[in-house]
This record gives C-alpha cells, sequence and structure tokens, in this order.
C-alpha cells in the first residue's frame, strides 16, 4: 500500500490525503452528533416515561376494561398493570409487555425502574415500571417502542453518510484543484531544470512572485544557477588564461629543444657557451612550468579551507621565518630586515607557507639589486616592503586577480597567479591582505589574520 501511494503523482497524494482528512473529519462529526443525539433523544424519552404516569381513575378503567376486547389506542405510549393477584392488564390495542423481575421488585419507597423489553408480538420496547396507590393494583408499567427513536436515527445516519460521501468527493475535487494551483510553481521549477539539464544554459532565471516557501525556493534556485554560470564562466577563464600562460614557455622550450635536436641530427655542435645558455633556459622554462601547474592545482581546489588540509594552530612568526630563508636563497644580494614577534593563528599550515613564500618572492621580484626587503610582524600584521619601482594607482584593483601582471612586470618570469593564491588563502584563514604604495618608493603588502601572541593550551 504504501509503495503504490508513492508512486502516485504529488497532486494525486495532495489530492487523496485531503479527501483523507476531510473523510476523517466528517466521520469523526457526524459519530459524535449522531451519539450525542442518540444520548439526548434517549434521556429525553427516560424523562418521559418517568413523568408521564397515569391518574388513579385511568387505573381504575385500565383495571375494569381487563379481558375486554382489543381496540386501537391512539397513544403512543402502552399502559400496563400488574395485579396484586398477579393479573396483567395492558391497553386495549396494544400488545401486552412481557414482565420480567425488575417489575415484579418495584416498591412504594423506590422511584420508577427503567429498563428494556419486550412485546408478546416481538417489538423492543423501553419500559418505566412505578408502585402503585390503588387497591387491588401493585404496579404500574409504561412502555414505549424502542423504534421511535431508532427509525429517525437511522434516518440520521443514513443522510450524514450520503453527507459525509458528498463532501469527501467535493473535497479530493478541490484537493485535486488546489494541488494544480499551489504545484504550478513547482511544475514551472521542474519544466526549468529540465530545460538547463537538457541546454545547459545556466542564464535562465525562474520568475519569483510572493514571498512563500516556491518563492524562496525560485530565489535559491535561481541564485545556484547564477552561482554554478559564475563558476563555470571563471574556470572557462582559467582554462583560457592557463592556455595563454602555457603557450609562452612551451613555445620557448620546444625552439630550445628543436635547436637542440637539429643540432644531434646535423652533426653541427653548437659552441659549448652557447650549448650551455641553451639547457640553462630549458632548466629554467621547465621551473617555471613546474610552478605555473603547481599554482593552477592550488587554485583548482574549492574556495574551502575545509576541502584541503587538516586546520591546525600556527606559530606565524616560525612560519614567516621560514618563508625569509626560502626567499634569501632567490634573491642574492638582497637584505632582509625583519622583526618577527610572536603570533598564532589557526590555518592549514602547507597552504598558508606556500602564501607567504609568493608574498615574499614577489617583494624580492620587484626590489633592485642590494635592495633590501623588510618583513615585520607585529599585533598580528604582517608586512612585507621592498623598494622597487611600486605600483601604479590604476593597476592596485587588480593585483590579486588570476594571471594579471602589470605591464612593467610582463618581461620577469611568473604566471601572475601568486597574489591570486595569497589572497585566497588568507580569506580562508579569515584574515585581510592589501597591497599598497609604499612612501619615498616600493610596495607594502600587509597580511592581517586573526589569532593571538601566545599558543593556546593543548587539551
Amino acid at each position: 500500500m504504501t509503495g503504490r501511494f508513492r508512486r502516485l503523482s504529488l497532486r494525486s497524494r495532495l489530492a487523496l490525503l485531503s479527501a483523507v482528512a476531510v473523510a476523517v473529519a466528517v466521520a469523526a462529526v457526524a459519530g459524535v452528533s449522531w451519539f450525542v443525539l442518540k444520548q439526548q433523544l434517549e434521556q429525553q424519552r427516560d424523562t418521559t416515561l418517568t413523568n408521564v404516569r397515569p391518574t388513579d381513575e385511568t387505573v381504575v378503567d385500565l383495571l375494569r376494561s381487563c379481558g375486554a376486547g382489543m381496540r386501537t389506542g391512539p397513544s403512543q405510549y402502552t399502559f400496563q398493570i400488574i395485579t396484586t393477584t398477579g393479573a396483567i392488564c395492558t391497553t386495549p390495542g396494544k400488545s401486552p409487555v412481557e414482565v420480567d423481575s425488575e417489575d415484579l421488585a418495584v416498591s412504594l419507597d423506590r422511584g420508577p425502574v427503567l429498563h428494556d423489553g419486550r412485546a408478546k408480538n416481538g417489538q423492543e420496547m423501553r419500559i418505566a415500571t412505578s408502585a402503585s396507590n390503588v387497591q387491588g393494583v401493585y404496579a404500574v408499567s409504561i412502555a414505549q417502542p424502542l423504534s421511535d427513536i431508532d427509525k429517525p436515527l437511522n434516518k440520521l445516519a443514513i443522510a450524514l453518510a450520503l453527507t459525509a460521501g458528498i463532501g469527501v468527493l467535493g473535497a479530493a475535487t478541490a484537493g485535486l484543484g488546489i494541488a494544480r494551483a499551489g504545484l504550478r510553481p513547482v511544475d514551472r521549477l521542474t519544466d526549468t531544470v529540465e530545460h538547463i539539464a537538457r541546454t545547459e544554459d545556466l542564464a535562465v532565471r525562474i520568475p519569483v512572485d510572493g514571498e512563500d516557501e516556491i518563492a524562496r525556493l525560485s530565489r535559491s534556485f535561481n541564485s545556484m544557477t547564477a552561482a554554478l554560470a559564475s563558476s563555470r564562466d571563471r574556470q572557462q577563464q582559467l582554462i583560457a588564461d592557463a592556455g595563454h600562460e602555457l603557450r609562452t614557455p612551451l613555445t620557448s622550450l620546444r625552439t630550445n629543444i628543436d635547436l637542440l635536436v637539429r643540432s644531434e641530427e646535423t652533426g653541427r655542435a653548437i659552441p659549448p657557451e652557447d650549448r650551455k645558455a641553451l639547457l640553462a633556459s630549458v632548466k629554467a622554462q621547465m621551473t617555471e612550468l613546474a610552478a605555473l601547474i603547481g599554482d593552477l592545482q592550488e587554485l583548482s581546489r574549492p574556495d574551502s579551507a575545509a576541502d584541503g588540509g587538516p586546520v591546525q594552530v600556527i606559530a606565524l612568526h616560525e612560519a614567516a621565518g621560514r618563508a625569509v630563508e626560502r626567499a634569501r636563497l632567490r634573491g642574492a644580494g638582497l637584505t632582509f630586515a625583519v622583526r618577527l614577534d610572536p603570533w598564532f593563528v589557526r590555518a592549514e599550515p602547507a597552504a598558508l607557507e606556500r602564501a607567504l613564500v609568493n608574498l615574499l618572492d614577489n617583494a624580492v621580484k620587484f626590489s633592485p639589486p642590494g635592495g633590501t626587503v623588510e618583513v615585520t610582524l607585529t599585533g598580528g600584521e604582517l608586512t612585507v616592503r621592498d623598494h622597487g619601482p611600486g605600483i601604479p594607482a590604476d593597476e592596485l584593483p587588480h593585483v590579486f586577480d588570476r594571471f594579471w601582471r602589470s605591464p612593467s612586470a610582463r618581461s620577469l618570469p611568473g604566471s601572475g597567479l601568486g597574489l591570486s593564491i595569497v589572497a585566497r588563502t588568507i580569506r580562508q584563514a579569515g584574515g585581510e591582505v592589501s597591497l599598497a604604495p609604499a612612501e619615498h618608493g616600493g610596495a607594502v603588502a600587509s597580511v592581517r589574520l586573526p589569532g593571538a601572541a601566545t599558543a593556546p593550551p593543548v587539551l
């Protein structure tokens, strides 16, 4: 049964659930109404039977007519007396009511005794028996057919059942109509999803009306498709930019290798100095390609620190010190003025150290020969300053863009991804990074990461 229900469409399920809900409600109301009415009618009947007592004159007349011929009586009640001799006299025209032990046990000090009984003709009766003050009469019974109440109640039950059936059918019809109207926005959403799945057109948007749940779902879907479109555009741009950046070193590398191959094939040796320079160029191009591929792998990771390595408490001053030592190897002849106060942060160790190395490599690359690179960490802010040509104001908004390189740096080695990786890593760690012109020339990069001057206790 559950499997069949699940195979129904959402509209059919809503209509069925509406019909079932209305059926249960109508059945409950009808049942309670019928039961309450039955109780009230029976209570009213019993009250009437106990209050409607024949006068002594009526009892005497009934006693005198006992055994007379049968006549049709207009009353709905059957009066019956039990004489002291045990004889039973019944209203003429009425079928005698069977006398049971409750009728015989009545006495003057007790009120009327109510019970169900049966007439001689088999009719079910409700009987009220009380003691009598008339000489020669032991008890007086007043009886009314149970059908006087049962028939109206049965008719009422049929009417309630018909009303409930009509109500259920109406509820099912209304539920189906409401389901169709309510699910119309869902139909539009479904059509849009199917269109996107079929055409991969992420520019499609769903019209949003109102503030209900469907409108919220539509807005969320529009936000999701917009994010997907933006992600796809970024991926396509990354692929295009990566292809452009890879083309230059690959072309140069292929040219150099072609020269070496042609030299071997023709037997014309390349002068030793030229061959040495050629091999050095090949090595440098291979190094540049390896660095570019590493940068692309870093940028291909999701923008969430949880998707990379584990986040740990890191001594930022120690990571910066290691990055400075690596920068010294790349910046032979440069002077490094370093001041690193203790500062502990939470970040991914490998990613953070790579970002610091990129930041220092950028300063080394733009520093003039014999220049000074100032590295300072104080109060949780790390600054790296070089004394190079600086950054024009119109280029500042683009320094952290992927593959962006200023015109003055296009002749220098690099892929234009270093500062982009720095910005990404710092933001993942909850910090901020900026690059600005420094006083008296050069540029200064600032990194601010939340943390503390002392290491947290180890739990």
